[in-house]
């Protein structure tokens, strides 16, 4: 699966290339039986500059000597795949339509066992300027760990913990506020029985005086 910490540093170091072209690293970990993307981005970091580019694919498994191309592709050619355990599985995924590529992933169909271990991805890039041409190549290592079944990232139970923390923080300082608020109106408001005892001390006050006038 695709690290958000790893996407996150990906988007950063994007100023560094062209501002269509983010060079974001492949996931590590797929799951038995589900397709899966292995990414590999090569970006151009001028792109006035006119250029033909190929793509290779190698693959190493866990105790296996050496690597063994497993992969071809040629914007002039159909892709190339190796006989063995990735063919009908693998299929190329990246740029088409432009002679120039700069995403050079390729997907897997149904990952297997035999699909755990480390890949290169090799780009071989045709620079032309004014007069000479410019050949350089690129590798880019990986490694799949295949699993039964996907894992939850540290970064990802960290943010929910703290989601739940924060909404019974909030919750406490709403409940406190409404508390606070609460006492400062009874504290201001005047004692409700104040009016009434003025008042029934008035009327007898009245009846009274009314009865000593009448007896007189």
């Amino acid at each position: 699966m695709l690290d958000p910490g790893l996407l996150l540093l990906g988007l950063l170091m994007a100023g560094s290339a062209d501002c269509g072209c983010v060079e974001v690293p492949s996931g590590s970990e797929a799951v038995l039986g589900l397709p899966f993307r292995l990414l590999c981005i090569a970006c151009k970091r001028r792109s006035e500059t006119a250029a033909e580019a190929t793509a290779e694919w190698f693959f190493r498994g866990e105790g296996e000597p050496e690597f063994h191309k497993i992969l071809e592709y040629s914007p002039e050619d159909p892709p190339w795949v190796a006989p063995g355990p990735f063919l009908g599985v693998l299929s190329w995924n990246g740029s088409r339509g432009t002679r120039d590529l700069q995403d050079l992933s390729v997907r897997l169909a149904a990952v297997g066992r035999p699909h755990g271990g480390h890949y290169v991805c090799r780009l071989r890039r045709n620079l032309t300027f004014d007069g000479y041409v410019y050949s350089l190549a690129r590798n880019q290592s990986l490694r799949l760990d295949v699993v039964d079944k996907a894992r939850r990232d540290l970064a990802s139970i960290v943010s929910e913990v703290l989601m739940y923390v924060l909404i019974v923080l909030l919750t406490l300082w709403l409940a406190a506020e409404m508390l606070y608020c609460y006492r400062k109106v009874a504290a201001a408001a005047p004692p409700p029985d104040c009016a009434s005892e003025y008042l029934a001390i008035t009327s007898e006050s009245k009846e009274n005086c009314a009865g000593v006038q009448v007896a007189e």
